[in-house]
């Protein structure tokens, strides 16, 4: 559970107006200013305790601000290419360098919890390795690509009693923060239906197959972990919209795959020649929840479109989630009307220590996901994102890809909590 933070957040007059109007739209001003501005749990404060974190991947684990936490210093870095264990070193300002993981887990002594943002494929098996060293850890999305590995990462976590959290992204995007903040006050109503969409375009066919500086390939020329990765694999930007607003579990799932018909999409080596045998471009699904609420939960790899976007639908109000940027959502309210939601710039609450009130990327969510892991281990607590709401936002996908696989059929979603 979270409790409310103080409120530390101050807007412009004009957002103040804006604040006003919306309080005045939804009829919730017995809400309390709390609505808008509460995040988690409170960053608490001094405490004599230092987290020593070690990194592991020196591309979009170069990305997070561990190092900017008062309580925690980065103490190891690694990557398998130089050019990574570099970038490492310098950004988080770390002299103890290691040329892979297996070394450094073999010689590190100052570490605490790691950061695992390997290749996705990787995330379950390096998660072990680190658990079973005894360190506490963060890992990227997805937290896994199969069910077994899903029992396994359960098992771990009950054999060394570690912390783990999953660095998901659309937890902690504004947009997502406000709509959490909502449903918990009891402002939509019941919440029974969400759209949530991740759509990340993957661009020139001709140059996806032979561009071999692209991220699809590794150094050497050979296909990396993202070619032909099923889209459904990675579903966590969608479903941290559910699972993130209001704790729901995806109990069914039924999921629509499309390959494309014009011969330079469906004989396209991405779809012909991947270690998954995947033939989708881009995944459809709808889910059903513990709840009985529906989820229409999207992953696109071939569209033109981008990012990671909400609707949320409850029978006495319904937000709508911007394309892009942390303003304009429009919330439409029962016997009210409608009326622009100005969503507060939540990384100026007191959630963060003052270091890291700043805005971050995948839409502010970085420095949240930084400070809560951190929150959490000074706390000896569990971090918000814990591995049964990380496998709630991943295992469905996992589920759908197979839907997908089977045309359509819906198909048992099985829980790991």
């Amino acid at each position: 559970m979270t409790t409310p933070g103080n409120d530390h957040v101050h807007p412009s007059d004009d957002k103040h107006a804006s604040r006003r109007a919306f309080l005045e739209l939804a009829g919730a001003a017995t809400l309390g200013a709390g609505l808008l501005t509460r995040v988690g749990r409170a960053y608490p404060g001094e405490s004599s305790k230092t987290i020593r974190m070690g990194v592991v991947g020196g591309g979009f684990g170069a990305s997070f601000h561990w190092h900017e936490h008062p309580n925690c210093v980065v103490t190891g870095v690694t990557d398998l290419r130089p050019d990574r264990r570099e970038r490492l070193k310098e950004y988080y300002r770390c002299d103890n360098v290691y040329d892979s993981l297996e070394i450094m887990i073999r010689e590190a002594q100052d570490i605490d919890a790691v950061a695992v943002f390997s290749g996705a494929t990787d995330h379950a098996k390096h998660v072990r390795m680190c658990m079973e060293r005894g360190w506490h850890v963060v890992s990227a999305v997805p937290a896994c690509v199969s069910l077994d590995e899903a029992a396994m990462l359960q098992e771990v976590r009950r054999k060394t009693g570690l912390r783990y959290m999953m660095a998901e992204s659309s937890w902690y995007r504004q947009e997502c923060i406000f709509a959490r903040n909502l449903f918990r006050e009891g402002g939509f109503g019941e919440l029974f239906y969400t759209e949530a969409e991740y759509y990340h375009d993957r661009g020139d066919l001709k140059g996806l197959a032979e561009n071999k500086k692209s991220r699809f390939y590794m150094p050497d020329g050979s296909y990396s972990w993202r070619w032909g990765f099923p889209p459904m694999y990675y579903p966590t930007h969608s479903l941290g919209f559910l699972t993130g607003v209001t704790g729901e579990r995806v109990t069914k799932v039924s999921c629509l795959g499309w390959g494309g018909t014009r011969p330079e999409l469906k004989d396209h080596p991405y779809l012909t020649e991947n270690a998954y045998q995947n033939p989708f471009w881009s995944e459809a699904s709808m889910m059903l929840t513990d709840r009985g609420h529906v989820c229409r939960a999207n992953v696109f790899w071939l569209c033109v479109a981008g990012g990671e976007r909400a609707q949320w639908f409850g029978d006495q109000a319904t937000l709508y989630m911007p394309k892009g940027g942390l303003h304009g959502a429009v919330q439409r309210i029962r016997n009210q009307g409608t009326g622009e939601a100005a969503i507060p710039e939540y990384w100026k609450s007191d959630m963060l220590p003052e270091p890291m009130r700043h805005g971050s990327g995948h839409g502010g969510s970085a420095v949240f996901i930084s400070a809560e892991f951190v929150n959490a281990l000074v706390e000896d607590r569990e971090p918000e994102i814990d591995l049964g709401h990380s496998l709630a936002m991943t295992v469905p996908g996992i589920v759908a890809h197979q839907s997908a696989l089977r045309h359509g059929e819906q198909l048992p979603v099985p829980q790991f909590d």
